[in-house]
């Protein structure tokens, strides 16, 4: 009987001095889809460093200090980058969380790279080689959010764009693809795919679960969170991307998806040991 061989990506060290990918447990990146006020940001930071401690993993924190890709024109953007970055740098400083943030226009990359290990390239902006190559000329981390409308072997083109720039620091979060109109679907052999293609790849269980457009907001199902992750989980994923909130439904984005911020805890429990099975750690 032929041995069962699971993908594992290479070892990598994430901001901080923590290790992951290949048979190590995944990395959390967690927060409030986009920052509010600093009362979120501490009830949000206090509850991931919990986390942290008690399952022994890296967590990076995230928020946006801008959406620019709101559905309405009305829609809560955040506070800026001036101030968002303050906000997070306080955050950085009080719990030693690495930092990721979202990035819209190259002229944000240098400014943001000062606060953000990480640099996010939002999904519907993957395919931007300036943005990407801005972000990556920063020398920090690289995050592509996978495009709705991109193939998981188009997406390797996105990160040989990061590499162009002499940066090896990639990965890609997978977070859905367009299923006709305002809906997504999650194609786990995706994620295979680009791990067999030794890419780092992050599952987004919350935004995996939206439903674009519309209206006035994105619509979302968040009770769907939790059975995608399990499934990731168990195909093999180098990171997990959970946006989470005190109070979804109160959120000023992504209140129908969002995760309720109580029900991490026993979330991860789950999830984890899931992680061990599938890379062969028990």
């Amino acid at each position: 009987m032929n041995k069962v061989n699971f993908p594992k990506t290479e070892k990598i060290e994430l901001p901080g001095g923590a290790i992951a990918g290949g048979d190590s447990p995944f990395f959390l990146i967690a927060g409030p889809c986009v920052i509010e006020n600093e009362e979120l940001l501490e009830i949000t930071a206090s509850h991931l460093y919990a986390i942290r401690k008690k399952y022994h993993i890296p967590v990076v924190f995230k928020s946006s200090f801008d959406k620019a890709n709101r559905s309405s024109v009305h829609s809560y953007r955040g506070p800026g980058i001036e101030k968002g970055l303050a906000m997070l740098q306080a955050v950085k400083e009080r719990y030693s969380f690495p930092i990721l943030t979202d990035v819209h226009w190259p002229e944000e990359a240098a400014p943001a790279a000062e606060v953000a290990d990480i640099l996010q390239i939002p999904a519907f902006l993957s395919r931007q080689t300036d943005l990407i190559m801005a972000a990556a000329q920063t020398g920090n981390w690289v995050n592509i959010k996978k495009g709705q409308f991109m193939a998981p072997l188009d997406a390797i083109r996105a990160v040989e764009k990061v590499r162009e720039t002499g940066n090896e620091k990639v990965m890609i979060t997978e977070r859905g693809y367009t299923f006709g109109y305002n809906n997504l679907v999650v194609d786990m052999r995706g994620i295979e795919q680009m791990r067999q293609a030794g890419i780092h790849v992050i599952f987004d269980a919350t935004h995996s679960t939206q439903l674009p457009g519309g209206g006035e907001q994105s619509g979302g199902q968040r009770e769907m969170a939790f059975p995608l992750a399990r499934a990731a989980a168990a195909v093999g994923i180098d990171g997990l991307f959970m946006e989470v909130h005190p109070n979804p439904p109160v959120a000023k984005s992504d209140s129908s998806n969002q995760y309720y911020l109580d029900n991490l805890d026993e979330t991860l429990k789950v999830l984890l040991a899931i992680d061990s099975i599938a890379k062969g750690r028990i």
